[in-house]
């Protein structure tokens, strides 16, 4: 599959699991697409197409840096990045 093609939403949830090992269904996709917070989308017709630089950035930012002890997450946000 050419890497530019966008993906339907159970091939991001897909994606975003096997590359990310982060947990993530088509449910919570659809639901993120209603409340907000998920990756941007857009629709084709009827349905929902994520780029995957998209999934990407959403997912880098679900992800804290290197710690050497959970006290270091607890120090704050200026972790992430």
């Amino acid at each position: 599959m050419d890497p530019n093609t966008p993906l339907r939403r159970d091939e991001a949830s897909a994606y975003i699991r096997d590359q990310y090992r982060l947990p993530c269904s088509e449910k919570y996709l659809a639901k993120l697409a209603v409340v907000g917070g998920g990756p941007l989308f857009r629709k084709a017709s009827r349905f929902p197409i994520y780029d995957k630089a998209d999934l990407d950035a959403w997912a880098s930012k679900r992800i804290s840096c290197k710690v050497s002890s959970t006290s270091q997450l607890r120090e704050g946000a200026s972790l992430n990045g």
